[in-house]
């Protein structure tokens, strides 16, 4: 087991507890691996009724990958590859396949900030946000994309709000986060000692019921995304990110005045390319969105863009990502579909063993 990373079964119910709080629960490979090992471990355990994922610390549920392992060890090999990187992502991705279709019940309490890494092995569970929830896809603002399944579920989100959540990378509360179809619940910290009686006394059978029943009695109160939501539909639904940029120079609003001001600062050539993959996320079921975003990560890595973005953001933090091309008018549609491009043939990616399993719906 990880250090990070602890374990217990009580009352029926499987515990996994996200404890390395001075990263935010930054998701390393041997926490990966941790998780993905006792999931396993549980999934023919009878003592297991039910997991309940959470973190020991109210500040962050999961901020993510470690990006900064992903800028040292992508700087320091060849275009960007080094065989920890391509573990950390095989490995991650298959652990958020193993959430989706985890055959009980898997409850992650996402409090504080998620991110990233932290949707990932959330948004396949029963998902309950809280008054402390900041969640965001935010990868565009490090020259990535957002992967863990993200082609996914943002592409299911209604109207236009998975281009806009995706494209922007902008980060939303609790209400918000019900209203787009990215959470299920609402439990307020505020009144964390109730919370935390439900999920210590209630066997793990019947825990999601008992948590529906508690968060029903709370209100998670007004989502910002249903007000503006016919601004993004209007805007976000244009077809391509000219187009959306294009749409919303033409408007005189504070939102869209703000949202350019947002996009100003992101990876050009990444918000295409999320667009672009949020599409095709679309007609593609769990399996086929992770093989296509591991299939993008590599091409990602080999351009650099994202290590550039780490630099600027998280380890120099100038602030002043020299991205590559620097402008949204420079970003070709060939630049665009060549991230796509297969990097291994069918039978040897290493995502190829992902599949959806009898019972559950295909997309």
């Amino acid at each position: 087991m990880s250090e990070y990373i602890h374990t217990s079964i009580s009352n029926g119910t499987g515990l996994i507890v996200l404890d390395r709080p001075k990263a935010l629960n930054s998701l390393s490979l041997e926490m990966v691996r941790a998780i993905t090992r006792v999931l396993r471990d549980w999934r023919d355990d009878d003592s297991v009724a039910a997991v309940l994922i959470r973190s020991s610390s109210e500040k962050a549920f999961c901020a993510g990958g470690d990006i900064r392992f992903f800028h040292d060890v992508g700087r320091s090999t060849p275009q960007g590859g080094s065989a920890l990187l391509e573990d950390f992502f095989t490995e991650e991705y298959s652990l958020n396949h193993l959430v989706h279709f985890y055959p009980k019940p898997y409850i992650a309490l996402m409090d504080g900030v998620v991110m990233g890494g932290g949707m990932g092995i959330a948004q396949g569970g029963v998902r309950i946000v809280t008054d402390k929830t900041r969640m965001a896809m935010p990868e565009v603002n490090i020259g990535l994309f957002p992967d863990v399944g993200g082609s996914y579920f943002l592409s299911r989100a209604p109207g236009a709000l998975g281009y806009y959540l995706g494209v922007t990378g902008v980060t939303i509360n609790a209400a918000d986060a019900l209203y787009a179809g990215l959470a299920d619940h609402y439990a307020p910290m505020a009144d964390r000692a109730a919370l935390d009686a439900v999920l210590s006394a209630t066997p793990g059978a019947e825990l999601v019921s008992a948590l529906a029943a508690y968060a029903a009695t709370h209100n998670a109160g007004d989502s910002q995304l249903a007000a503006d939501r016919a601004a993004i539909d209007r805007h976000f639904s244009a077809g391509s990110v000219p187009a959306i940029v294009a749409s919303l120079k033409a408007d005189d609003s504070a939102f869209a005045a703000k949202t350019l001001q947002l996009l100003s600062t992101r990876s050009p050539l990444m918000m295409s390319v999320t667009h672009e993959l949020i599409k095709r996320g679309a007609a593609l079921d769990v399996a086929d969105c992770l093989r296509m975003e591991r299939t993008l990560v590599r091409r990602n890595f080999e351009n650099g863009e994202v290590i550039e973005g780490v630099r600027a953001l998280v380890v120099d933090k100038d602030n002043a990502p020299q991205w590559q091309p620097a402008t949204l008018e420079e970003v070709t549609t060939e630049m665009v579909q060549g991230m796509f491009q297969p990097v291994w043939p069918d039978y040897a990616h290493p995502l190829r063993h992902l599949s959806t399993p009898q019972g559950h719906r295909g997309v």
